[in-house]
């Protein structure tokens, strides 16, 4: 007697390959709902800074960092001159056990005004980071030439795919325009030549990306 070959009948082949399908699409849209919601978390920072701001105006009618009777106010480690501008780099981190500039102040201000969390201890900790392990800061100083606004909010370590999608979700989908724009690949406080509109071949690239208010 001659032995049968048995093998998959086409049946088998597709439903196969339906599963295989279904858990590929299942993978896409879970790393899909992931990405979405790191640039959600992005976008909070954006938004929430400013709240801090506008919040320390209304009580004590001075800016955060740049306030000149912080310490009267709040206890704060160091009075701001009171210009009216947040000065300094956005990313002017402490130097021992005080700040070298209003930008570094401004946490100080905001946290002992119990407007945000955060270490009161000038470390390495200090510096509040964004959802990719990145500095956020603030700054009065525009970071880009000819960019105008009373205050800026950086953050770096940022990924231009998420960099492109907070750009159409927030602004106007131009990463070198608008409200909200990149000032340079990799880390920097301010920029001279900033990168053109990012494209899907910059998708792997790490950028530091400012808001103007």
């Amino acid at each position: 007697m001659k032995s049968q070959q048995k093998g998959f009948t086409l049946v088998e082949i597709a439903i196969v390959l339906v599963i295989i399908g279904l858990l590929l699409g299942g993978v896409l849209k879970g790393q899909e709902l992931i990405n979405s919601a790191k640039v959600k978390n992005l976008a909070n920072d954006f938004r929430s800074i400013p709240t801090f701001v506008f919040a320390y105006q209304d009580k004590f009618r001075a800016l955060p960092g740049d306030d000149r009777a912080a310490v009267t106010h709040i206890g704060a480690i160091a009075n701001g001159d009171g210009s009216g501008r947040i000065d300094g780099n956005w990313n002017d981190e402490p130097v021992g056990n005080a700040c070298a500039s209003e930008s570094c102040n401004f946490w100080d201000h905001v946290r002992r005004a119990n407007l945000a969390t955060g270490s009161l201890v000038m470390n390495a900790e200090f510096f509040p980071r964004n959802s990719e392990g990145g500095l956020i800061g603030i700054t009065g100083v525009s970071p880009l030439a000819g960019w105008t606004g009373n205050f800026y909010v950086c953050s770096t370590n940022i990924q231009g795919r998420f960099v492109r999608q907070l750009d159409i979700t927030a602004d106007d989908g131009n990463t070198a325009t608008g409200n909200i724009r990149v000032i340079c690949q990799g880390v920097c406080a301010t920029s001279a030549n900033p990168p053109a509109n990012l494209t899907v071949a910059d998708d792997s690239n790490l950028y530091t990306v400012c808001s103007s208010n």
